[in-house]
């Protein structure tokens, strides 16, 4: 009997159907994938089975038993939980404090600490998540905050874990644990639902595979049974066509364009957030940052966007310093697309204008002319030039902003994850875009998680770690392994 089984799952909002007649089975002690392009409808398939949404037909069975959820309370009481993207942590509180929040043992009416600390020993021990129940979770690495997370989900008894892109924010060594940590939590029979758009990691960690895509299921396979390939015409109805980069033999980059000279960010009275970073990206040249989150990659781009000054030295942009408050030469991708990409609520049209309206200013209907000729050109998706940029699937709205910042001439490209959170064909076109930035003689400074990504696209690929510059690669020489271990301190 399957541990989980959604039967006909038909969810709408408005006039969009996001899942329309799903059914998915998750057997006992499995990891089953679920993968498609964005706006496929995985996350809203997801939110169902967590009871966030409630369908307007079919149902949700659990050992067996009709479901009906209308919170994720009941979800986590019939025993499933959810380990978001975004981490859901208290940093301030310990790890053992972070696993018991909401359902606390007491003694005396107060939090029993020995007993929350013994519940987390124990947890860990039985499914490999050891972790210091004491320490406090704001000074730990991503990857050991997501075992908090997954401990938090087991303390509640769940036998269902749902996870969402759960290596979107760790080193390949990290990666590699947490599945070697999922691998011991399905061999004591909990089922693992993973939601990724890696192939990689589906080929290698899961049993099953669902693919979704327009919201219906184009695919059921056997891991052992296929290949990326035939995933990826599943969720998108076709194959991708290879996109050779010329190798960086090939290309010829121009003189300088960016220089960084001994730049320090302090943070507090801490160590410094960035501390004496130098380097230069010449023009026709995509220069790659690595490091692990919280390495300083934020601060250096916001002080090479203008965004921050820095407490020492300085950035030169074709020879002049940097402008303070975003410097209009620089085209720039954040990774935060609702918080600093973006006005979530308003139109599209209004979102691909953003920042133009400095260089002249627009009528309505030249507005109106300049969106559709971006989202032409560009292939972004949408229904309606008038709709909110929120209700566009993640590709689409990163090919949005992609789009207002490449429209122009401006010489600097700085991007922070391109296509985090985005489908194998919207990454495709992205890398196109880029590839074609500095094709045209402009400078690409690219920050990534992905390191096959910073593989196929830079030149050459910075490493950072605790604010400094541990490590300067070639594209030849940089391998994953040796990307890693200085991702994590040793040696480049």
């Amino acid at each position: 009997m399957p541990a989980v089984e959604l039967v006909g799952i038909t969810k709408r909002f408005g006039d969009v159907v996001a899942n329309d007649g799903i059914d998915l089975s998750i057997e006992t002690g499995e990891i089953h994938a679920v993968v498609g392009e964005n706006g496929a409808g995985k996350s809203t398939l997801m939110s169902v089975m967590y009871g966030v949404h409630q369908p307007d037909a079919g149902h949700v069975l659990r050992d067996g038993v009709r479901l009906r959820m209308r919170s994720p309370a009941d979800a986590i009481a019939a025993g499933l939980g959810m380990v978001h993207q975004r981490l859901r942590l208290f940093p301030g509180l310990t790890v053992a404090e972070n696993v018991v929040i909401g359902a606390e043992p007491t003694r005396r009416g107060v939090l029993d600490t020995a007993a929350a600390s013994r519940e987390v020993e124990r947890l860990g021990e039985l499914y490999g998540l050891r972790a210091d129940p004491a320490a406090r979770v704001g000074t730990l690495p991503v990857g050991v905050r997501q075992r908090v997370e997954i401990l938090r989900a087991l303390y509640r008894r769940a036998r269902v874990l749902i996870l969402d892109e759960p290596t979107a924010v760790l080193t390949p060594g990290e990666a590699a644990r947490l599945f070697e940590v999922l691998r011991g939590v399905t061999g004591e029979g909990v089922s693992v639902v993973l939601v990724t758009h890696k192939l990689g990691e589906v080929l290698a960690a899961s049993n099953r595979v669902t693919v979704l895509r327009g919201g219906r299921v184009t695919g059921r396979f056997a891991t052992a049974e296929t290949t990326a390939q035939e995933l990826v015409v599943a969720m998108i109805g076709r194959s991708l066509a290879p996109r050779p980069l010329a190798p960086p033999g090939e290309r010829a980059a121009g003189p300088y364009l960016l220089e960084v000279e001994n730049v320090r960010v302090r943070g507090g009275e801490g160590p410094a957030r960035v501390g004496g970073v130098s380097f230069g990206v010449r023009r026709g040249e995509i220069v790659g940052i690595a490091g692990v989150a919280g390495s300083g990659q934020r601060e250096l781009l916001d002080v090479v966007t203008g965004l921050r000054t820095p407490d020492e030295g300085r950035v030169l942009l074709a020879g002049a310093p940097v402008r303070r408050g975003r410097d209009p030469r620089v085209a720039y991708v954040p990774e935060d697309r609702p918080g600093r990409a973006t006005a979530p609520t308003m139109s599209l049209a209004d979102n691909l204008l953003m920042g133009g309206q400095r260089e002249r200013r627009f009528s309505r209907a030249a507005v109106r002319e300049r969106a559709r000729a971006l989202v032409e050109r560009f292939g972004v998706r949408a229904a309606s030039l008038d709709e909110p940029i929120s209700v566009l699937s993640g590709g689409n709205a990163q090919k949005a902003v992609l789009a207002r910042e490449l429209s122009g001439d401006r010489p600097l490209v700085v991007v922070e994850e391109p296509t985090q959170g985005v489908d194998v064909g919207a990454q495709e076109q992205i890398h196109a875009l880029l590839a074609q930035a500095r094709d045209e003689g402009r400078a690409v400074l690219l920050q990534s998680s992905e390191l096959s990504e910073l593989r196929a696209l830079a030149d050459r690929i910075l490493v950072m770690f605790e604010g400094a510059i541990v490590a300067e690669l070639s594209a030849e020489e940089a391998g994953e392994d040796r990307l890693g271990a200085a991702m994590t301190g040793a040696a480049g």
